[in-house]
C-alpha cells in the first residue's frame, strides 16, 4: 500500500495513514447531545463569550459525520440555527475539515451551500476534527418518496424535475469554473505533474482504502482494479470537482423546488471534470421510468453530456468518461463494501448499524461494474 500513498494527493495520503492508526484503538460510542451541548459552551465561550447555546439536538442520518443543530444567540442578535459536524473515529469515507471549509467558503455567492462559520480542525474543543456552518433547511427527497439507502434509485418526478434539473447542472458548471489556484483552497493540491496524473491520484486513494479495508476478495473487483490500472487516461483541463454531486446530496425546497444548498463537499478536490459527469450518471442513483434512464432522475444520459458541453464549450470525451463511470462503481463499491464494513466491524463509527445495511448494496456495483466492463466499444 506504501507504493500508493507515494503517488495521490499527500493530504488524502495523510488521511489514509491516519485511519490505518485508528485500527488499534477502542471502539467507538456516540456522542451524548449533553456532552456535546457542554463542550459548544465551552468553544463559544472563548469564541464569543456573550452567545447562549441553546436546542442542542442529534440530526438524523450522517454515516460519515455526527452531526448536531443547535441555536446561538448573541445579546441584542437574533437566535441563528448551526450545524455541528464531527468525525466519528472512522467513517464511511475518510475526509478532512480544513478542506471541507475551504471549498465551502470559497463557493459562497456562487453556489447554494452551507456558510462555514467556525473550524476546530484538532478536535481541541470537540474531542474529533469538527466545522460549524450555518443551519440550511430543505429536503432531500420528496415526502412521497419511499425510503431507499444512499440515494439509490431516488424518484422525484414531476414538478421536481423540472424545477431542479437546471440549477443542479448550473451549479456543478459554475463549480468546475472556479480558480483552483485561489489561495484561499491551500489545503488542495493539483496534480500537474504530469497528464494522468490527475485519474492516477484518484484510482490509488481508492486503491488504497480498499487495500486497507477489504472484507472480502471479489474477482469483479479485481478485474475492475486492473482495468483501472491498464487504461488511465490524460485529463485535458483540471477543474475543482465535488466528488459525490447527485440527487440526494442537495436540499431542496419542497414547495417552490429551488436548490436550497448543495451538500457533501468533503470528497472535492483538483481532478478531471469527467469524474464529476461519471458520477452523476452512475445507473444505480438513477431511475429508470418507463423504459428510460434519468441520471438522478434529472437527465437521460444524452442529454446531461450535450447540456454540460453547451454550459462550459468543453467537450466530453467518451472513453474518458467510460473510465470514470468504471471508477465511479468502483469507487463507491469500496466506499459501502469495504470502508464501510471496515468501520462497523470495528466498531469505530456511531452509525454502525446503517453501515451495515449498506453495505448490502454492494452488488448493485458489482453488477454495474460487470455491464460497464462488458461493453465491446470501450474494450
Amino acid at each position: 500500500m506504501d507504493d500508493l500513498l507515494d503517488d495521490m494527493e499527500p493530504a488524502c495520503a495523510k488521511l489514509i495513514r491516519h485511519r490505518k492508526a485508528m485500527r488499534a484503538l477502542p471502539p467507538y460510542s456516540a456522542r451524548n447531545t449533553a456532552d456535546v451541548a457542554s463542550e459548544l459552551k465551552r468553544f463559544f465561550g472563548e469564541k464569543r463569550p456573550a452567545a447562549v447555546v441553546s436546542d442542542v439536538a442529534r440530526m438524523g442520518g450522517g454515516a460519515s459525520k455526527e452531526q448536531f443543530v443547535f441555536t446561538l444567540q448573541a445579546a441584542g442578535e437574533e437566535p441563528a440555527r448551526y450545524v455541528l459536524r464531527m468525525d466519528p473515529r472512522e467513517a464511511i469515507t475518510e475526509t478532512d475539515r480544513r478542506r471541507e471549509y475551504e471549498i465551502l467558503s470559497v463557493v459562497q455567492g456562487l453556489i447554494p451551500a452551507p456558510k462555514p462559520v467556525w473550524l476546530d480542525e484538532e478536535g481541541e474543543f470537540f474531542g474529533q476534527p469538527a466545522v460549524i456552518m450555518e443551519f440550511v433547511s430543505g429536503v432531500t427527497k420528496p415526502k412521497t418518496s419511499a425510503a431507499k439507502a444512499t440515494g439509490t434509485g431516488t424518484w422525484l418526478g414531476e414538478p421536481y424535475r423540472s424545477q431542479i434539473r437546471e440549477p443542479f447542472l448550473d451549479a456543478m458548471v459554475k463549480l468546475h469554473g472556479i480558480d483552483w489556484r485561489s489561495p484561499d483552497l491551500g489545503s488542495f493540491q493539483a496534480p500537474e505533474g504530469d497528464r494522468k496524473q490527475a485519474a492516477r491520484w484518484t484510482l490509488n486513494y481508492w486503491r488504497a482504502l480498499l487495500a486497507l479495508d477489504k472484507v472480502e476478495d471479489r474477482p469483479i473487483i479485481t478485474l475492475a482494479e486492473q482495468w483501472l490500472v491498464r487504461n488511465t487516461p490524460d485529463c485535458g483541463e483540471l477543474v475543482m470537482i465535488h466528488g459525490d454531486y447527485r440527487t440526494g446530496n442537495y436540499l431542496f425546497d419542497e414547495d417552490s423546488g429551488a436548490i436550497t444548498a448543495i451538500l457533501d463537499w468533503e470528497l472535492a478536490r483538483i481532478g478531471d471534470y469527467h469524474e464529476d459527469l461519471a458520477y452523476t450518471l452512475v445507473q444505480v442513483f438513477g431511475t429508470w421510468e418507463d423504459g428510460l434512464f434519468r441520471a438522478s432522475d434529472l437527465y437521460t444520459r444524452e442529454d446531461f453530456i450535450a447540456t454540460y458541453e453547451m454550459a462550459t464549450g468543453r467537450t466530453v470525451n467518451r472513453r474518458t468518461l467510460h473510465y470514470y463511470d468504471v471508477l465511479s462503481a468502483f469507487k463507491v463499491y469500496i466506499v459501502v463494501a469495504a470502508c464501510g464494513l471496515s468501520a462497523a466491524r470495528a466498531r469505530h463509527n456511531h452509525q454502525d448499524v446503517l453501515l451495515s445495511y449498506v453495505g448490502a448494496t454492494a452488488p448493485l456495483f458489482m453488477d454495474d461494474l460487470c455491464r460497464l466492463l462488458s461493453m465491446k466499444e470501450f474494450a
